[in-house]
C-alpha cells in the first residue's frame, strides 16, 4: 500500500498554464441555421409584416348594428375558403371614438387594408341575415361585396417545418441523454450501449503511481513486475522457450493494495492499459454484458500487446449453477463470453488479463484454471516490516516530530491493512492540526489508532458513578487475565473512556505475528476475553450487559475450535467448514452431532470461565489496584500497569528462550496445532485485538 505523489490530478486546472488571454472564436454550428429559419417562419406566421394595420376581431352583431347601420363600411370581402368576413372602413369614419378605442393605434392616411374581421360558420345563413338587414333598414346603403379565395401556402408550410424541426430537436436531445458517459452525448448514442466502458491508459497517458509508491507488497511486486518486464523485453524470456502469462489474479482482503498495484502497473507498463470494474459489464438490457466483453477484447486486439485490468471480478465471475434460486442467466452469459475470450478456440496473443477480488472462494473454477489465470497472487495484510514501510510512504507529506518512532507504530498496529494505515496517518495529522501543533507526534498517532480501533471518543457521555465502577472492574479483569495468562497477548492499553456507538471501555493488546494457534493459546484467549464478566461476578456478585461483545467473540472461537479445527476429543478430527458454501440450507452433520457440538462448546466455555474466576480470585488485590487507578486516570498504559503490579511474569522466560536458542520460541504445550486458516469471509473467528466492555 502506498501514498500517491502530491502531483496534479486529472480534471483540475494547472495554475500558470491556462489560456485565459487567448479566447477561441465561437465555433459555427448547423443548429444556428435551424434556429434562424425557425425565427423567420414564426415571424411570417404571427407578425405578417406585409399588413400595415392588423385586423381586429368584432362580432357579427356589432358589424350590422354599429358599422353597417351608421354607414361606416366602405366594402367587405368574403373569404370563402377561410370562412372570414373582412371589413373596410371609410377613412373619415375612423376618427370616431368607437374605432379609436378598437384600434388603439395611429390610423393610416389611406385605408388599403381591412381593419376588422369576424368568423362565419354558415355562408347561406350569413347572406340571408344580410339581406334581411337591408330589407328591415331601407335607408342603409348596400356596400360592395366581393367573394375571394386566398392562398394558404405559407401557414401550412411553416407549421410543417416547425413540427419537423421540433421532432429533430427532440431526437437530438434524447441521443445526447442516452449516449456517451454520464449522458454527455457520446458517439453512437443509444446504439453504443453494447460498447465497452473500459478506460484506456495509452503510452501518452500519464499515471502518477509507480512501483516505488507501493510498499509492503514485495512478493506481489516481483510477480507483476515480471509481467511488465515481459511486455517490455519479451525476447529475454522467449529465447528460453517461455511463454507470456495470460493472466494474473490478485487475491487479498479489502484495503491491502490490489487496485493500487494495478495502478502501478499502468504507470510502469509502456503498453496500453484497459481498466474497468466487473460491474461495468452489468446492464438492464439482456445481452449487453457479453457484447461489452466482445467489444473490450476487440479493442484490446487492436492495441496488442496490452493489459486488461478487471477490478472486483467476482461481480461477473461467480460460480455457475451453484444455487438455482439465485441463478442469473445474464451474468452467466457474460461469464461464458469472458471465458471464451480469455482462452477459447481462437486464443489471442499479447493480451494479459489482470483481475482483483477479495472473494476467491465464490469464483468459477473454469475462470481460475491455468490458461486463463496462470498466476494467483496472494496479497495478505502486511507484517511488521511491511507496515513500517507503508508508514514511511504515507508519512512523506506529513510534518512529523523528530521523536516519532515509526517502528513502534508498526508494532502497535497488527492486523492493519494499507488503507487502515493511510487512515491512521490522516487522522493523526487532523488531530495535531486541531490541537494547534506544528508537527505530528506520537501522542497524536496513539489517539488516531484509538479512533480507528474503538471509534470516536465520547467525553461528554454521562455515566453514573456506579456504572463507571463496574466498567473499571470489568476492564481490570480483562487486563489482569491478559497479564497472568502465558499465551494471552501482551497488554498495550486499558481505558474506561467511552468510544464508538456501544463500547464503554476496552483493553487493547498487541497480537503476535503468527499463523498457527494451538489449543492452549486459544483457551487462554477465551479466558482473557471472559475476564470482564468474571470480574463483575466476583466483585459485585451480579453480571451486566457489558460483556455482550466478549460473549460473541468466545462463542465464535469455541465453535471454530470444535467444528472447524477438530480440537475436541468427542467430536473428533473432523471439520464441518464448507469454503464453497454450497450447503446453505442443510447442515453437514446430523441432529445428534449438532447436539454433541453444542454440549462440548458449553463445556469448553464453562471450564474456561471457572478457570478465569479462579485466577481473578487469586489475583483479587491486583484487580482492586488496577480498577481504582482506572477510576482516577481513566487510561492506563503498559508502563503504568508494570508500576502497579510488577512486570509480566512470562517476559523473563521469553528472554531466556531467546538467549538460549537465538530465536523466540512459541510454547505450544500439550494442545494440537491448528493449520490452514480459512478464507477471509469464512466467519471463523480470529483472536481479538481488543476486549470491549
Amino acid at each position: 500500500m502506498a501514498q500517491e505523489d502530491n502531483k496534479q490530478k486529472p480534471g483540475f486546472p494547472i495554475r500558470g498554464n491556462d489560456d485565459r488571454g487567448s479566447k477561441k472564436p465561437p465555433r459555427f454550428s448547423i443548429y444556428w441555421v435551424y434556429a434562424l429559419i425557425a425565427v423567420i417562419l414564426l415571424g411570417y406566421q404571427f407578425f405578417n409584416p406585409f399588413n400595415t394595420v392588423d385586423s381586429g376581431s368584432v362580432s357579427p352583431l356589432a358589424f350590422k348594428d354599429t358599422m353597417l347601420a351608421k354607414g361606416d363600411v366602405e366594402k367587405i370581402d368574403l373569404v370563402k375558403n377561410k370562412e372570414i368576413v373582412r371589413i373596410y372602413i371609410y377613412s373619415d369614419s375612423l376618427k370616431k371614438p368607437y374605432y379609436q378605442d378598437k384600434l388603439k393605434k395611429a390610423v393610416p392616411a389611406s385605408n388599403t387594408s381591412p381593419l376588422f374581421e369576424f368568423q362565419v360558420t354558415d355562408w347561406e345563413s350569413f347572406n340571408s341575415d344580410l339581406n334581411n338587414f337591408y330589407k328591415e333598414n331601407p335607408t342603409v346603403k348596400q356596400v360592395p361585396t366581393k367573394t375571394i379565395n386566398e392562398g394558404e401556402w405559407l401557414g401550412p408550410v411553416a407549421q410543417t417545418i416547425l413540427t419537423v424541426l421540433f421532432f429533430i430537436g427532440l431526437w437530438v436531445l434524447l441521443m445526447r441523454k442516452v449516449g456517451g458517459p454520464a449522458g454527455g452525448g457520446g458517439a453512437g448514442g443509444i446504439f453504443s450501449i453494447g460498447k465497452s466502458k473500459a478506460q484506456l491508459f495509452d503510452k501518452g497517458t500519464k499515471v502518477n503511481i509507480t512501483f516505488a509508491d507501493v510498499a509492503g507488497l514485495d512478493e506481489a511486486k516481483v510477480e507483476v513486475m515480471e509481467i511488465v518486464d515481459f511486455l517490455k523485453s519479451p525476447k529475454k524470456y522467449t529465447a528460453l522457450g517461455g511463454k507470456i502469462p495470460k493472466g494474473a489474479l490478485l487475491i487479498g482482503p479489502p484495503g491491502t493494495g490490489k487496485t493500487l498495484l494495478a495502478k502501478a502497473m499502468a504507470g510502469e507498463a509502456q503498453v496500453p492499459f484497459f481498466s474497468l470494474s466487473g460491474s461495468d459489464f452489468v446492464e438492464m438490457f439482456v445481452g449487453v454484458g457479453a457484447s461489452r466483453v466482445r467489444d473490450l477484447f476487440k479493442q484490446a486486439r487492436e492495441k496488442a500487446p496490452c493489459i486488461i485490468f478487471i477490478d472486483e471480478i467476482d461481480a461477473i465471475g461467480r460460480a455457475r449453477g451453484r444455487n438455482a434460486i439465485m441463478s442469473n442467466d445474464e451474468r452467466e452469459n457474460t461469464l461464458n463470453q469472458l471465458l471464451v475470450e480469455m482462452d477459447g478456440f481462437a486464443g489471442d496473443a499479447g493480451i494479459i488479463i489482470l483481475a482483483a477480488t477479495n472473494r476467491p472462494d465464490v469464483l468459477d473454477s473454469a475462470l481460475l484454471r491455468p490458461g486463463r489465470f496462470d498466476r494467483q497472487i496472494s496479497i495478505d495484510k502486511p507484517d511488521v516490516k511491511g507496515r513500517e514501510a507503508i508508514f514511511k510512504v504515507h508519512l512523506k507529506p506529513i510534518k512529523i516530530s523528530q521523536t516519532l518512532d515509526i517502528h513502534k507504530l508498526a508494532e502497535q498496529t497488527p492486523g492493519f491493512a494499507g488503507a487502515d494505515i493511510a487512515n491512521v496517518c490522516n487522522e493523526a495529522a487532523l488531530i495535531a492540526a486541531r490541537k494547534g501543533k506544528d508537527a505530528v507526534d506520537m501522542s497524536d498517532f496513539q489517539d488516531a489508532i484509538d479512533r480507528v480501533i474503538g471509534g470516536l471518543e465520547k467525553k461528554n457521555k454521562i455515566i453514573l458513578p456506579e456504572e463507571k465502577e463496574i466498567i473499571a472492574y470489568h476492564e481490570a479483569g480483562h487486563a489482569i487475565c491478559g497479564w497472568f495468562l502465558e499465551h494471552a497477548y501482551p497488554l498495550l492499553k486499558v481505558t474506561i473512556v467511552p468510544r464508538g456507538t456501544a463500547a464503554l471501555g476496552y483493553a487493547q493488546y498487541t497480537p503476535k505475528e503468527q499463523y498457527l494457534y494451538n489449543t492452549d493459546q486459544l483457551i487462554d484467549q477465551i479466558c482473557m476475553t471472559l475476564g470482564g464478566r468474571a470480574s463483575e461476578e466476583i466483585f459485585f456478585h451480579k453480571i451486566s450487559t457489558g460483556a455482550s461483545n466478549d460473549l460473541q467473540q468466545i462463542t465464535r472461537m469455541a465453535y471454530s475450535m470444535i467444528t472447524v479445527y477438530g480440537m475436541n476429543e468427542k467430536v473428533g478430527n473432523v471439520s464441518f467448514y464448507d469454503p464453497t458454501q454450497e450447503n446453505t440450507f442443510t447442515k453437514p452433520y446430523s441432529e445428534e452431532t449438532g447436539k454433541l457440538i453444542d454440549e462440548e462448546v458449553r463445556k469448553l466455555i464453562d471450564s474456561a470461565y471457572e478457570r478465569t474466576k479462579a485466577l481473578l480470585t487469586e489475583r483479587r488485590v491486583e484487580v482492586e489496584k488496577l480498577a481504582q487507578e482506572l477510576l482516577k486516570k481513566e487510561v492506563l498504559f503498559q508502563s503504568d500497569v508494570e508500576a502497579l503490579i510488577g512486570k509480566r511474569p512470562f517476559e523473563e522466560k521469553k528472554l531466556l528462550d531467546v538467549d538460549k536458542n537465538g530465536t523466540e520460541e512459541h510454547h505450544s504445550g500439550k494442545g494440537a496445532v491448528s493449520e490452514g486458516v480459512p478464507p477471509y469471509d469464512s466467519g471463523v473467528s480470529v483472536p481479538p485485538m481488543k476486549a470491549e466492555g
